[in-house]
Formats: C-alpha cells, sequence, structure tokens
C-alpha cells in the first residue's frame, strides 16, 4: 500500500515546448509566438480546473486545520509529563538538542537532497567515511555562499567557525524570538507579523512573500501554494518542543499556532507531530517511546499518522541507510523529496537505526538522502532531548565556539549558550502557566 496514488509527472513539458519554439524559430516558422500564447492560455485553463477539484470529503474530515478539531480527533495519550521544570536535568537535554539539532543539519546542508550513491561517490573521492562519521572533509563548490552568509566550505571541519547558517536553524532562532516578543500566548498573526519582521527569506515557499504582499497570516498557506503539505512546517518544530518540555500538548499547540501559516492539514501535523515528540523526549530519555508519544497530538486515522506508525511497524526490518531509502522509494513512489511525510518516515528509521550512538544517528540519516538536513536536524534534535549534552562526541561540536550563525534580519549569531538560558527561562514560565 502506497501513501498516495500520484498520477505519472508531467516532467518535460515545458522544456519541450520551448525547444520546439526556439528551433521553429531558428527556421523561420510563421505564427511562434502566436502559438506559445494558445498554450498558455489552455495550459492556464486547465490548471485552473485541476486547481478547482473536489477533495474527498471523508479524508477531509478525518484531516481538520482547526486546533479543536484536531484535539477532538487525536487517540488516547499523555498530554502531559512534567509539571514543573526540572532545570538540571532540561537544561543538560536542551543543549543536547539544540547542539544535536546543529550538527544533523550541518553534516546534511552541503549534501541536501543528494541521492545515496552520489554522496557515496564524493565519499570516496575524498577518502570519507560512508555513511559519514564526522562531517565532510570536503564541500562541493566550496566557494558559494548558503543563504548570502555561510561560504558552504564553512561546513567542513577545516574551516568551520560557528555552526553554519542554515534555513532549519533559522526556525528555530525565530521560534525563540517569536515567544520572546510575544510571549506564549502569541497567535498566528503575529507569527506573521514575526515572519514579516525577520526573514529576509522563507526557501521553498511562497508565503513569505504573500505575507509581505498584504495576505492574512491566517490565509497566507491558501494562496498559490502547493507546498502547503511539505516539510516546511516540522523543520519550525523544535522552538515548540524546547518552550514546552515534558508537555508535549502545549508543545504541539504552539506548533500549530506557527504551522498554520505556511501549511495546512498534514504539513501542519507534521509540525505538531514532532513538537510533541521533543516535548516528550526530554521527559521519557527514549527516541522511540518519544516518537510513539506523539501520535498523541494529531488525528488518529490521518495520512501523517497511518504513515508513522507503518514507519514504527517497519524500523525493525530497516538496519541501514540503503533499506530506509528503498522502502521510502517504493511507498512514496511520486512524492517531493521534501514532503512531510516520506522524510518522517527516514527520520525515524534513522533514530531506529542508530539507537544510543549519535554519530550513527545522523550518518544514516544523512546517507538516506532526500530533505537530509532536515531530517538529520531532528534526528539529532530528539537524540539531544532524550540523551542528554554528554552523548553526543566532541568532534561534532568542537567547532562551534558557542555561536551559530544566522540570516535573520538583524542578528548576525546566537550565542549557543545565551539560547539555552533564553529557553531554559520560557520553559518555567510555561510549564508554570505564566
Amino acid at each position: 500500500m502506497t501513501a498516495y496514488n500520484y498520477p505519472d509527472p508531467l516532467e518535460g513539458l515545458s522544456r519541450n515546448i520551448n525547444l520546439w519554439a526556439q528551433l521553429k524559430t531558428e527556421t523561420g516558422a510563421p505564427g511562434v509566438k502566436e502559438k506559445l500564447a494558445e498554450i498558455n492560455a489552455i495550459i492556464a485553463e486547465k490548471l485552473a480546473e485541476l486547481r478547482a477539484l473536489p477533495e474527498d470529503p471523508a479524508l477531509r474530515a478525518a484531516e481538520p486545520d482547526d486546533l479543536d478539531a484536531i484535539r477532538a480527533l487525536r487517540p488516547d495519550g499523555a498530554r502531559r509529563f512534567w509539571s514543573t521544570l526540572p532545570e538540571a536535568t532540561y537544561r543538560d537535554r536542551l543543549e543536547g538538542a539544540w547542539l544535536g539539532r546543529c550538527a544533523g543539519c550541518t553534516l546534511g546542508s552541503i549534501v541536501e537532497l543528494w541521492e545515496p550513491d552520489k554522496m557515496e561517490s564524493w565519499a570516496a573521492y575524498l577518502g570519507d567515511a560512508f555513511p559519514p562519521v564526522d562531517y565532510w572533509s570536503e564541500a562541493e563548490r566550496p566557494f558559494e555562499l548558503k543563504y548570502e552568509t555561510s561560504l558552504r566550505e564553512a561546513f567542513t571541519p577545516s574551516k568551520m567557525d560557528g555552526v553554519p547558517t542554515d534555513d532549519d536553524l533559522i526556525y528555530t532562532q525565530l521560534g525563540l524570538l517569536i515567544l520572546e516578543d510575544y510571549g506564549p500566548d502569541f497567535t498566528v498573526d503575529d507569527v506573521g507579523a514575526a515572519w514579516v519582521k525577520y526573514l529576509p527569506v522563507s526557501p521553498a515557499s511562497p508565503v513569505l512573500g504573500n505575507l509581505q504582499a498584504g495576505v492574512a497570516p491566517l490565509k497566507a498557506a491558501e494562496v498559490d501554494n502547493p507546498t502547503m503539505f511539505w516539510i516546511i512546517g516540522d523543520i519550525r518544530s523544535d522552538a515548540w518542543g524546547y518552550a514546552a518540555p515534558g508537555y508535549p500538548e502545549k508543545a504541539a499547540e504552539f506548533a500549530w499556532r506557527d504551522a498554520t501559516v505556511s501549511s495546512r492539514r498534514n504539513g501542519i501535523y507534521g509540525a505538531m507531530y514532532f513538537s510533541a515528540v521533543i516535548a516528550a523526549a526530554f521527559a521519557l530519555g527514549d527516541p522511540m517511546a518519544a516518537l510513539e508519544a506523539g501520535l498523541s497530538e494529531i488525528p488518529a486515522d490521518c495520512v501523517l499518522a497511518r504513515e508513522v506508525r507503518w514507519a514504527l511497524d517497519a524500523a525493525g526490518d530497516i538496519k541501514d541507510y540503503r533499506a530506509a531509502r528503498a522502502a521510502a522509494d517504493e511507498r512514496y513512489a511520486g512524492m517531493h523529496l521534501v514532503h512531510t511525510i516520506n522524510n518522517v518516515a527516514l527520520t525515524i528509521w534513522g533514530l531506529s537505526i542508530g539507537g544510543d550512538d549519535f554519530s550513527k544517528v545522523i550518518g544514516e540519516t544523512v546517507a538516506m538522502g532526500m530533505d537530509n538536513d532536515c531530517t538529520a536536524a531532528s534526528a539529532g534534535s530528539i537524540f539531544g532531548a532524550a540523551y542528554g549534552k554528554g552523548a553526543i562526541p566532541g568532534h561534532w561540536t568542537r567547532h562551534f565556539n558557542n555561536k551559530a550563525h544566522s540570516f535573520i534580519i538583524g542578528t548576525e549569531s546566537f550565542a549557543i549558550d545565551d539560547m539555552v538560558n533564553r529557553f531554559t527561562a520560557l520553559a518555567g514560565k510555561v510549564l508554570a502557566g505564566e
């Protein structure tokens, strides 16, 4: 059984049209511009018809966007593990979570979306181990900037000075600012205002442009946005789990307010799920138990819940990155590489394969490919929240130098210890109900 029965893609259609138009122009054929205008009109008409196709009403009823409706469809489960903040335990696990997220993201960032075969060839060329057990010794195209801030070579040990910039990490920094600027009662409108205030760019999503154009935050995800089920919501999960440790219900609520700006249905649930998982990991000290606990905060019969249960059931048979990727490719054939659902499965398997070995967790997860900076960042964060700072080998963090670079407007970097202090203050307030 596959997650969705996708139609065959129309890959290459626009390229083929353009190449024939060029050839006909070069041979002096009349009416090329007029024919292209006709083709564009037909495509626009058919695209409008495609967008207007009705949704399955039964599936829609099982996948609401409203928080109260989502909560009404949750299975039974523990909504809260901690009533007060055990500060020493939390600080250790918070530092582990943030460092683990930074390490996983940094390892995956310069091979983001690479296929396993390409990574294997690159590792063999460099003489690096694969799956990786340390950062890549060299970066392809080292002179290029990521997000106009960090050179690609800054993701390698010899050039690293601080955690390099990546959008997956930016959103954790942004979540901290949202909580500080607006308090734990922040709204969807506050999230939209923060995006406009702090983000110069939001990759792979039209939502920032919608907000900048004046679209209301509650509607920004619905305007010209076929990516509303993609991973953009769940990569923003960590701040909400960090701010509500041991309180998965509250973490998922925070995530709902945040993800509603960019996502719908399973895109929202991915954010709620991972926020709840991270919150549970702080209290349970077991990544796999936390992955189970997170299911309590999303609708029981949504596609994401079904696929999480499938991935957890299959985990015992998934022994390495190749088996993981083969299983994902078979079940999710046709799904975009930065979708929420396929990448959730890979994150689950990275944690199950790696167990209590951090290097194996993020190394195997990156080796699976797809959106592997996102998946390794999430796996690293969950691992750190469960096991603490001491479970992360020092070679992953020795070049962080207590700073995480940023492209947030007005902030070039965040001190790692300062972020830990600030999240600790927020977590205390959240658990105290302030």
